[in-house]
């Protein structure tokens, strides 16, 4: 008996299961919506503000730490170059000296000539091709006379002479060129750097650039309240200090120890106090005056460039970079800062200000600003590395 189930019909569902046809066309619909999940947020790829803030402010540092390195290969091949000049100046007062050591010699072989000697012993010195050589190989020096044998010797000590400098010019002359592609490295990756924060200031909305001087005035303003709180801190500190010195001054006349003795509270390193108004009187009337990296002034400077100049004003000299002005005095306490004392920056010491009292500091920040007072506090408490009294 024929049986009389009929075929089932392609593309139906069976058992739950779609067929091949159906199936395919549900995985392009996902691979389709997937698509379009994954495109979604490209439209917020931008960066916030607060990353471009950050990015902005590293870009700065990062500027800074090679205009560091700028000063340093610029110390360095100016230091080189002077070397070399001085190198080159000595070679040829060494050439003429051995110039003339050459025209002694010469004199006496003319002399041989004219009264015919009958060995030109003078002429083949100076015809060989070095001194020594000819030494080695006769026994000239035997047959000259004492004359002769004075101006021989003066004549290899000038030759030697002359050499070795020449060498070490060359070599100067190397280091020197080391130096300065150094320092041409240096300031490109400055340039670098700077165009690229430029670049993204650039790019923000008048809107942007307006929250982000609302986020640097709030900035601005916890400085300020750190400031303040540091200063009270100073004060309490040095109230404590002064009753401590006038209770052990009473003690000390109470108990009849000298009818001579002194109540006065100077510290004794009272002329310190005295270098660090010269340097902070220098510093004030820097304020207004741009920074321009690589600057010592007198028109513009950079962070390290101010201070090293605020302080040869007071007559003490200072390295010209920061990672070297940090090691050029007494580390001491935040608590215990004065006026004068050197404020460093960051963990790679690549920032530097001169504290004036009550938490604030006068500083050539970055570029696009100028010379001014801010509280240490200007980038946060984290950022503040070390303070040093530089005298």
């Amino acid at each position: 008996m024929a049986s009389h189930r009929k075929s089932r019909p392609t593309g139906t569902r069976v058992a739950g299961i779609r067929t091949p046809a159906l199936a395919t066309a549900a995985l392009t619909s996902v691979a389709l919506l997937s698509q379009s999940a994954n495109a979604a947020p490209a439209a917020d790829d931008k960066p916030s503000l607060e990353e471009v803030e950050k990015k902005v402010d590293d870009l700065y540092r990062q500027a800074e730490s090679a205009t560091d390195k700028y000063n340093a290969a610029k110390e360095k091949t100016a230091k080189q170059r002077k070397r070399v000049d001085t190198l080159l100046d000595d070679v040829a007062e060494r050439t003429q000296k051995l110039n003339e050591a050459r025209e002694e010699l010469g004199s006496f072989a003319s002399a041989q000539y004219r009264t015919g000697a009958a060995a030109p012993d003078t002429a083949t010195f100076l015809l060989a091709d070095t001194p020594q050589d000819y030494f080695d190989q006769t026994q000239l020096m035997d047959r000259m006379t004492g004359r002769q044998k004075v101006a021989v010797d003066d004549y290899v000590t000038q030759q030697s002479e002359t050499m070795k400098k020449r060498r070490e010019a060359t070599e100067s002359l190397g280091t020197l060129t080391d130096a300065q592609d150094g320092l041409k490295t240096a300031k490109a990756t400055v340039q670098r750097k700077l165009a690229d924060a430029r670049e993204l200031m650039s790019k923000l909305t008048a809107e942007e650039k307006a929250r982000l001087a609302a986020i640097e005035k709030e900035k601005q303003a916890e400085a300020a309240r750190k400031a303040d709180e540091l200063a009270r801190q100073q004060a309490a500190q040095q109230k404590a200090q002064e009753e401590a010195a006038q209770q052990q001054d009473s003690g000390s006349s109470s108990s009849g120890s000298g009818s001579g003795s002194s109540s006065s509270t100077a510290p004794a390193d009272s002329s310190y106090g005295t270098k660090a108004d010269k340097a902070l009187a220098f510093a004030r009337a820097q304020i207004g005056k741009p920074y321009v990296w690589g600057a010592v002034g007198p028109g513009s400077y950079d962070c390290s460039g101010l201070t090293q100049a605020a302080w040869k004003a007071a007559g003490v000299t200072l390295p010209r970079t920061t990672y070297d002005q940090v090691n050029a005095g007494t580390t001491v306490p935040l608590s215990q800062a004065r006026p004068g004392d050197l404020v460093f920056f960051y963990d790679d010491v690549t920032h530097v200000g001169i504290y004036i009292g009550n938490g604030m500091m006068i500083h050539a920040p970055k570029p696009g600003t100028y010379v001014r007072e801010e509280s240490i506090y200007y980038d946060g408490e984290s950022a503040i590395h070390s303070v040093v009294r530089p005298a």
